[in-house]
């Protein structure tokens, strides 16, 4: 038998389907309440997008792409995330060129080789929405309630955890001093942060190395060297959350796992899926629009890890809707089958293609939620009625086929 590759999972499972199905419809409704508009880029782009963007310090560029030559010598690979497509979607459309705000979203499959486990899969889902041109600090604060109405929506708890990661004018300073805490802990720190050192030191402070955590703790603090400019930023973001009752706490080693960010950073955890682990994460990236040949443009996003919220979703009570079609004779089906495409041209429509006795047929309706069970048996194939039974009042009646 051939298997599906680890980490690459059937979404087969009638609840799992709903969840998914359910989560997109939820997300969706809820991006377009905030003006944003639908975007697909492709599942396979260039590696130099990745390189340049999500950064080679970063573990997905350094560990966790699909990576490959084409049959055409071109060095490609499959998304592991979802902004950079957009980002060079933008660029590539000339958008960067228009005066408009551009707020996009996603929805669709990323691909990264690491270890499978709970919630995290080699072949995975995201949702995500980003906005190129508005540098007010509204738009951060607009991002982040958003992503609180979906998982109000879908009735997930949450923790937020901000941070602010400076930009161009602070920085440069706070790098070079955390550089210098570096090299004083240089021989205790991991080979990985030893590495992150050299290309992007700000993301040793995202080590997942309880040693290195435990040196950090000591670390200058990106939050105490911001510059005017960032300060004011972050206080306003954290006015405009407080305003809107949106709790948050601050975590000043928040860096996110991609180089392109800066300013706002922000995570949303949850403690219900294990340990405490992110179920959404984004942020602001000014420059990026820049690295990747487009003018420089203003920008903010977030992504969310559907399947790891699929545990977490709260479903709501399934109403019944549309028919089932059943025949009780052969001689029937044909009939069933020509007032069930009839019937689809405005409702739901399930049709049963064999002949089954009553009960069979009230089953297999109750099965597919319907609100009503309508059935052609001999006597009403000769009589020209149809039997209907409402499965939410439980009324039964029989009527002129032309009039149903």
């Amino acid at each position: 038998m051939i298997r599906s590759l680890r980490g690459m999972n059937d979404t087969l499972e009638l609840e799992d389907s709903a969840r998914f199905s359910y989560f997109i419809q939820t997300a969706t409704q809820i991006a377009k309440n905030y003006g944003f508009r639908f975007i697909e880029t492709p599942q396979l782009e260039e590696t130099a997008l990745f390189k340049r963007s999500v950064g080679e310090s970063s573990d997905i560029v350094g560990k966790e792409m699909y990576q490959f030559i084409d049959k055409g010598e071109n060095d490609v690979c499959l998304r592991p995330e979802g902004t950079a497509g957009v980002v060079r979607a933008f660029v590539q459309n000339k958008y960067d060129r228009q005066e408009t705000t551009q707020r996009l979203f996603y929805h669709g499959t990323m691909f990264r080789y690491e270890r499978p486990q709970k919630g995290r899969l080699r072949q995975f889902h995201q949702f995500g929405c980003e906005s190129f041109g508005e540098s007010n600090v509204l738009e951060d604060a607009s991002l982040i309630l958003m992503v609180r109405d979906i998982f109000n929506a879908l009735g997930i708890n949450f923790t937020l955890k901000l941070n602010s990661l400076g930009d161009q004018n602070c920085m440069p300073q706070y790098r070079d001093k955390l550089v210098s805490f570096l090299d004083q802990h240089k021989a205790e720190i991991c080979e990985d942060c030893q590495r992150r050192k050299e290309t992007n030191p700000v993301r040793v402070l995202d080590c997942k190395n309880d040693k290195c955590q435990t040196i950090y703790a000591n670390a200058p603090k990106l939050m105490q060297n911001l510059c005017e400019g960032c300060d004011n930023d972050f206080k306003t973001l954290t006015s405009l959350l407080d305003e809107h009752e949106m709790a948050y706490e601050i975590d000043t080693h928040l860096v996110r796992g991609l180089d392109y960010y800066s300013k706002t950073a922000f995570e949303f955890v949850s403690t219900e899926i294990g340990a405490q682990s992110a179920i959404a994460g984004g942020g602001r990236y000014d420059r990026l629009v820049e690295f990747l040949d487009g003018r420089p443009t203003p920008a903010i996003g977030f992504a969310i890890g559907i399947e790891r919220l699929m545990e977490l979703i709260k479903m709501p009570e399934v109403n019944r809707e549309g028919y089932y079609f059943g025949a009780m004779d052969e001689n029937a089906i044909a009939k069933v089958f020509k007032l069930g495409m009839k019937k689809r041209k405005s409702n739901k429509v399930t049709i049963g293609y064999k002949a089954r006795n009553l009960k069979a047929h009230l089953k297999a309706a109750d099965k597919a939620n319907a609100s009503y069970c309508a059935i052609l048996g001999e006597n009403e194939l000769n009589n020209g009625t149809i039997w209907v039974k409402n499965l939410i009042n439980k009324t039964e009646s029989e009527i002129a086929q032309d009039e149903f």
